[in-house]
């Protein structure tokens, strides 16, 4: 895990928040069952919070453990989410606690940037509850989409665990997610879509696209938010 080159702020930053690791892991498990050992699990959040620790920017604003907790829930659940051992509903869970980390992590990023003029404590409570729908909005989504291929190579959404009124309303809800994505501004609806529907990794659409990883994500919480209240207003 560790190289020659880093540095000791680095591993300091690595050593000084280690415990959060262990917190991380246990609460995942908690959500998930007993699908995945506990030390898998702490390796892959000890990864994450590695790699957090190298690409760490003081300059930004944002304390270093807000920010290692988005990237080692991310890098615990990307790592059980590539375990293909996972039973499906293990599957549909973690894509829904990962879509709603990705958009708190997104927020972490908008919250680093200065409060517009004349904000106020309205402003910051409407913003709260604008935040708690998109994480509802981002595990509904997340839990919707497309878990596997079929033989011919397809995203499908059918499973042999579902019953058929279970598969119906499932292809009914991803196909109200799907005309809401597209009514979502271009690069927004490229990110959900083609990581959420089409199964590509988060990263490698944000550089397809020119994105940086940190503007993805605030790029994607708001997508998430936007996208929430189209659904609301298809579907109520």
């Amino acid at each position: 895990m560790e190289r020659a080159d880093d540095s000791p702020e680095v591993l300091e930053r690595f050593n000084a928040t280690l415990e959060l690791v262990d917190i991380i892991a246990r609460q995942v498990a908690r959500s998930i069952g007993s699908a995945v050992e506990l030390d898998d699990l702490v390796g892959f959040g000890r990864e994450g919070l590695l790699d957090a620790a190298r690409r760490f920017e003081p300059e930004r604003g944002v304390p270093f453990r807000s920010y290692a907790n988005y990237r080692v829930r991310g890098a615990v659940l990307d790592g059980v989410r590539a375990m293909s051992r996972l039973p499906r509903r293990a599957h549909e869970r973690i894509n829904g606690l990962r879509a709603a980390a990705r958009v708190s992590e997104g927020a972490l990023e908008d919250a680093a940037q200065p409060p517009p003029p004349g904000s106020t404590a309205a402003d910051a409570e409407r913003g709260l509850g604008e935040h708690l729908a998109a994480m509802a909005t981002a595990m509904a989504v997340g839990l919707v989409a497309p878990a596997g291929h079929d033989d011919s190579g397809e995203l499908t959404t059918v499973s042999t665990e579902d019953s058929p009124e279970t598969a119906t309303a499932r292809a009914e809800l991803l196909a109200v997610v799907r005309e809401a994505i597209d009514g979502l501004p271009f690069q927004e609806a490229e990110l959900v879509r083609r990581h959420y529907l089409e199964g590509e990794r988060f990263d490698h659409v944000a550089q397809d696209l020119g994105l940086s990883k940190s503007w993805a994500s605030r790029l994607h919480t708001r997508a998430i938010g936007r996208l929430g209240k189209r659904l609301r207003g298809v579907t109520d």
